[in-house]
């Protein structure tokens, strides 16, 4: 693999064997519960029956749900706030062109029938000037650096990518205090990602989330779910009328 030349990076499909190895246990909380989301800003609502997903215990009744999406070029993420009746539906699509490729919906969502409470789950700007790593595996590592709300950069520290980089887009959604989704869109690769992170503890961070895309082939689809445990390294303080997050 040549560095400089993305041609012989890796496929998603290459990056997955492994990488799971910090994934959480599922949980099995919310089994043949079905939930009918409804779109804060009135648009299309979103119905998940209980099955066919993986499910993943965030905190306090939160959870982080993906379920299975097939063969089919679009993946849905749901988020999942039953103590509180708050929701977030991100929708993953895998175009025929563009840069990036993959793309992201974004839909802050309450849960039909439950007592809502507290803040929607919005944008948020709280982890651009954090530096982190993230260790998915014994043998798979990355350095994260949030710039700004529409850019981060990666680095590979340890496994079959260790020396790439790039920068590439993200989003961030707050879901609770200090726990954040966090979402990316490579433009080498065609794939994206959404996370659910924890950020409460600085050196004991922890997040789930899945990777999406196209495999080897440029043509079918690949889906994988991964965890990671985190450290904060550091945070980038920027003098006032220069802070990115002001933009």
């Amino acid at each position: 693999m040549t560095l400089s030349d993305t041609s012989t990076w890796l496929p998603l499909d290459g990056l997955a064997p492994g990488f799971d190895a910090n994934k959480a246990p599922l949980t099995g909380d919310l089994h043949g519960r079905a939930f009918v989301l409804r779109d804060d800003a009135g648009g299309p609502g979103f119905t998940w029956d209980g099955t066919e997903a993986e499910t993943f215990l965030v905190d306090d009744g939160l959870y982080y749900v993906q379920p299975h999406p097939g063969a089919a070029r679009e993946a849905v993420s749901l988020i999942l706030d039953v103590r509180d009746g708050r929701a977030l539906v991100v929708t993953t699509r895998i175009g025929d062109a563009g840069t990036p490729r993959v793309t992201q919906e974004f839909r802050p969502a309450t849960i039909d029938g439950a007592e809502v409470r507290g803040e929607a789950m919005a944008p948020s700007t709280a982890l651009i000037g954090r530096r982190v790593v993230w260790v998915y595996s014994e043998d798979h590592a990355y350095e994260h650096v949030y710039l700004s709300p529409h850019w981060y950069t990666w680095q590979c520290l340890a496994g079959p990518e260790r020396g790439l980089a790039d920068t590439d887009e993200n989003s961030v959604y707050r879901v609770r205090p200090g726990i954040h989704v966090f979402a990316w869109r490579e433009k080498v690769i065609s794939c994206a990602s959404v996370t659910i992170a924890d950020h409460r503890n600085a050196r004991a961070l922890r997040s789930h989330g899945v990777l999406f895309g196209l495999d080897h082939t440029g043509e079918d689809t690949t889906c994988f779910t991964f965890g990671a445990h985190g450290r904060l390294l550091s945070t980038t303080v920027h003098p006032a009328g220069l802070d990115p997050a002001e933009h």
